[in-house]
């Protein structure tokens, strides 16, 4: 039988970082290639202990059907910790909670962009939404990026040339794939660009707690005054990913028709590890936890960027973020990474091709991404100079 499916889901690729995990049975493969935390950050004694609590005093309630929301004391502690952390949440903003930050993403996009709308974003930018975006229905239209994030002249000429642009998708603090993160004068820009163009700004901030170096830099959503951002994060990165525990942060009117269209997806988040992360927030030091992921994450960052120091051609570039989870790496002359990542596959290292992060499919890029939070020191160090000679010798023949 032929099958025929829907215009939206036609053309629509897998992730390539989902295609890589596919790969990774081999043991002797050393992958750059995800973006997973470190499974040495997960606080599995403290999660068991709280769920046996759970299914001893609270059974009915972590396996019963709960409302679209999420759970309230869980949305409560939340609301105050944004507020205390990075200031965000109005008299006019309400917080819902989502399965993963990847939801979050797409019920913004859903809510707001209609079939052909545009949704801006950094080029490159995060997979998950572009693919998001997409399969929606919606278009995501890059918009140049420097080592300090959007460039905001070419992001006013988008706004100026795009009327069906709906969304601003932006990663400002480390950002994926890139590791940079965009300075305050940058994001106050883009907030009085997006505003002045009555265009809604869809900020993504996985990352923020993870900084292992420099000053916090305040949230775009800080500044909102005018009901325009939305605010997408988890507890992906600093608790756990599997249990796929996200927030969102809008003007209630939004977050109104995003509980509507999320009731069609999944009715409500896991409520179970939604009680999970509630009591692990409330009874335990959850920032005595994310430092020690940072303690983690600096010294693993550390390693990669002395040993590309070491092994890299010096034709090579790369950022040195300050915290995340991201290395971006460009080779030089134009030099196509689809074509080095594959080089690399073969000796058993994966990275991911820059293309993978553009907004236009038919793209090319010359950069790669490198993650160094999930590899062993071990693995870092050997990936590295597999890295190294491979460079020295496409470098040499190309």
């Amino acid at each position: 039988m032929t099958y025929r499916f829907s215009d939206k889901l036609a053309n629509l690729k897998p992730s390539a970082i989902r295609e890589i995990f596919k790969n990774l049975t081999d043991p002797s493969v050393i992958s750059f290639g995800g973006g997973n935390p470190a499974p040495e950050s997960f606080p599995v004694a403290e999660l068991s202990k709280l769920a046996a609590d759970i299914f001893a005093n609270q059974s009915t309630t972590a396996l019963q059907y709960s409302i679209t929301e999420g759970y309230m004391p869980l949305r409560q502690t939340i609301k105050a910790r944004l507020h205390e952390k990075f200031n965000v949440g109005r008299d006019f903003d309400d917080t819902v909670i989502v399965s993963g930050g990847q939801q979050g993403i797409e019920l913004a996009c859903k809510a707001f962009c209609n079939e052909g709308d545009v949704v801006l974003c950094e080029d490159p930018s995060f997979i998950g939404a572009l693919n998001a975006f997409r399969s929606n229905g919606a278009k995501p239209v890059g918009v140049p990026c420097d080592g300090e994030g959007i460039l905001t002249d070419a992001l006013e000429e988008k706004l100026k040339t795009t009327p069906n642009a709906k969304l601003l998708y932006i990663i400002p603090t480390f950002q994926n794939p890139m590791g940079i993160t965009t300075p305050l004068s940058r994001r106050k820009r883009v907030y009085e660009l997006c505003r002045q163009y009555g265009v809604i700004i869809l900020e993504d901030n996985p990352y923020g707690e993870l900084r292992f170096g420099g000053e916090d830099i305040p949230t775009i959503k800080s500044m909102d005054e005018d009901g325009i951002v939305i605010y997408c994060s988890s507890l992906s990165k600093i608790l756990s990913a599997g249990m796929r525990i996200g927030f969102v942060t809008a003007p209630a009117e939004i977050i109104s028709k995003m509980v509507v269209a999320k009731q069609s997806e999944d009715v409500h988040t896991n409520i179970f590890f939604q009680m999970l992360c509630h009591k692990y927030m409330t009874e335990c030091d959850l920032d005595a936890h994310i430092a020690s992921i940072r303690a983690l994450y600096r010294h693993k960052c550390s390693l990669m960027l002395s040993c590309l120091e070491k092994e890299l051609p010096s034709e090579i570039t790369f950022t040195r973020p300050d915290g995340g989870l991201f290395i971006w790496c460009t080779l030089p002359r134009g030099l196509d990474s689809a074509a080095f990542a594959k080089g690399l596959t073969e000796r058993k290292l994966a990275v991911v091709p820059g293309a993978t992060f553009l907004a236009d499919e038919s793209g090319k890029s010359s950069s790669f991404r490198l993650n160094y939070s999930t590899p062993s020191d071990a693995q870092i160090e050997a990936g590295v100079k597999i890295l190294g000679e491979y460079a020295k010798e496409y470098l040499s023949t190309h």
